[in-house]
């Protein structure tokens, strides 16, 4: 099995759960080929370098995923096939790209947990100076 990493832009004019029921369309692929989803990564509405389809915002995602080669075809097949997606890149990691991306998400994990962190105290702060 090789790592892949996919980013994949649906059309900005679905609605949340249009855009959610899409991306569950794309991980129930995955998972019906023996795929194995190793990360997901939902970046939101963001605007595009240029215009696709005179569209310049869309619905970013990001699949990184073990899955044997000849699955590859059958997955950008299905990403051309389906409306909602207005373009999509996918690649195969090398040792030192599956590395960077663990460490990539090891930050990330370590950034949530401070916010989240700060967020709470930043709460209780604000409780105890309304209580006073």
């Amino acid at each position: 099995m090789n790592y892949y990493e996919t980013v994949f832009i649906l059309t900005p004019v679905l609605s949340d759960d249009q855009m959610k029921e899409a991306v569950e369309k794309f991980k129930g692929i995955l998972a019906e080929n023996g795929a194995e989803l190793v990360n997901e990564e939902l970046w939101g509405l963001r605007k595009l370098a240029y215009p696709i389809q005179k569209k310049s915002t869309g619905f970013y995602c990001l699949f990184e995923f073990k899955a044997e080669p000849d699955f590859m075809k059958k997955l950008e097949t299905d990403f051309r096939r389906d409306e909602r997606v207005i373009r999509f890149l996918t690649f195969r990691l090398d040792k030192y790209a599956v590395e960077y991306a663990e460490k990539r998400r090891r930050v990330r994990a370590s950034k949530a947990s401070e916010t989240s962190v700060e967020a709470v105290e930043v709460a209780e702060e604000t409780v105890e100076a309304k209580e006073n």
